[in-house]
């Protein structure tokens, strides 16, 4: 299967940890970076792996996670202008 990604945006910090232990223990993804926006009253997490691990991860943190997400997504295999996108997202957080 092809690399997917996995974009999943929840509203508080604590509710983005939760969902990102649960996206690592359902599934073989690996956390990409994460992103606070407004103070961490926005996250948005990005993570990858092959397309079903992905699916299943974010699937999994919608239906579990203490936060109702407010949006999430799986692109699998994007183009690459996008990952170009994620890797410039991920270098700027430190």
């Amino acid at each position: 299967m092809g690399q997917a990604y996995g974009f999943f945006e929840v509203p508080s910090v604590t509710g983005a940890v939760v969902a990102i232990d649960i996206m690592c223990k359902t599934a073989d993804v690996e956390l990409v970076t994460w992103e606070k926006k407004l103070g961490g009253r926005l996250v948005t997490i990005i993570i990858r792996g092959d397309v079903s691990a992905v699916t299943g991860a974010i699937e999994t943190a919608a239906a579990n996670g203490i936060k109702k997400p407010v949006a999430h997504v799986v692109i699998a295999n994007p183009h690459e202008e996008i990952i170009k996108l994620i890797n410039n997202s991920a270098n700027r957080v430190s």
